[in-house]
């Protein structure tokens, strides 16, 4: 469980230290290009969740977030036996909310910052920290699916056997 807040707090560390950084460097709304037109560094605020979602809910997001984070401990990691690979997703996911929680209740709003355009559409500007959400939800999506096949060879191997 050590190694689940260690994961978490480096990624609460990196997260908040660039956007610390970059609020101390640029004005909202300010962008610099970084490879012409794929990607710059625009610093925005975003009231809402993913793509906007509840724009006027930040208070409503601040509960959301402290239930997760109380449901993925208290339900998903407390007293259990977990892998390297699961303590280091539910790292991910913890750090990521947080991040973003801690944006919440010091700005009222989520600092955003990486700005992608692809073939001409402008992705929604997004962080550090909604990467990590992404990306640990896609690896429980991964182990869950790997579990299920490992579960399912096993059943037939004792069947055969």
């Amino acid at each position: 469980m050590k190694r689940i807040f260690l994961v978490a707090l480096v990624c609460v560390i990196v997260d908040q230290g660039i956007k610390n950084f970059l609020c101390f460097s640029m004005n909202m709304g300010e962008s610099v290009s970084i490879i012409d037109n794929f990607f710059s560094i625009t610093l925005i605020g975003n009231t809402g969740a993913a793509f906007s979602l509840f724009s006027s809910g930040t208070i409503f997001l601040i509960i959301v977030s402290i239930v997760v984070l109380n449901v993925i401990y208290f339900w998903l990691i407390k007293d259990k036996n977990l892998n390297l690979f699961e303590e280091i997703t539910y790292g991910l996911l913890m750090g990521g909310i947080t991040g973003n929680l801690i944006d919440r209740v010091w700005h009222m709003q989520v600092i955003d910052y990486l700005d992608f355009n692809l073939f001409g559409y402008s992705f929604p500007i997004f962080n550090l920290a909604d990467m990590l959400i992404v990306i640990s939800l896609l690896m429980i999506v991964i182990y869950t699916l790997k579990g299920d096949k490992n579960e399912n060879s096993g059943k037939r191997r004792k069947r055969s056997a």
